[in-house]
């Protein structure tokens, strides 16, 4: 069983590494951010189209990197258009403690069908280095909406 969950993770990962969803510019983009990893050479830009309600419009990203980095960055593009940007940097803050095994203590369940979605990067755990690659997308994505240029996954 849990060799056909990890097939099946690897399945999902690939799919969306090889065939990534919202990889393009965003023409009218109110914001964006460039992302990267100089451990494993990942590099992208993420674009945003927030509204006057700060929801973002329109997400995406353009750029290069492994089939985790892609993945990571075509689910949150799916997953974080029509949200708030607090609700945006609140899902980045559940994933990221899924990625790292560090837990906020925070019992919120606030958008947890959502993270079974990122459940297929939770292996990235066992694998410091791979936590950098399935987290860029995010960090790139908080920064795009910070107002910042640049996101690094290095202190």
């Amino acid at each position: 069983m849990l060799d056909d969950l990890r097939e099946l993770y690897q399945e999902v990962i690939l799919d969306h590494g090889k065939s990534p969803r919202n990889f393009r510019d965003v023409e009218d983009a109110t914001a964006h951010a460039h992302g990267a990893n100089p451990l494993c050479g990942d590099q992208l830009v993420v674009y945003l189209k927030l509204d006057d309600g700060k929801r973002i419009e329109d997400v995406s990203f353009v750029g290069k990197g492994c089939a985790i980095s892609v993945a990571s960055a075509s689910m949150m593009t799916e997953l974080v258009k029509g949200r708030t940007v607090d609700e945006a940097k609140a899902m980045f803050e559940r994933f990221h403690e899924m990625c790292t095994g560090e837990d906020s203590g925070d019992d919120s369940t606030l958008l947890e069908d959502d993270l079974e979605k990122l459940n297929v990067l939770s292996g990235v755990r066992a694998f410091p280095v791979r936590v950098k690659c399935a987290t860029l997308p995010w960090h790139t994505l908080n920064a795009a909406i910070d107002g910042k240029d640049e996101a690094t996954t290095e202190a």
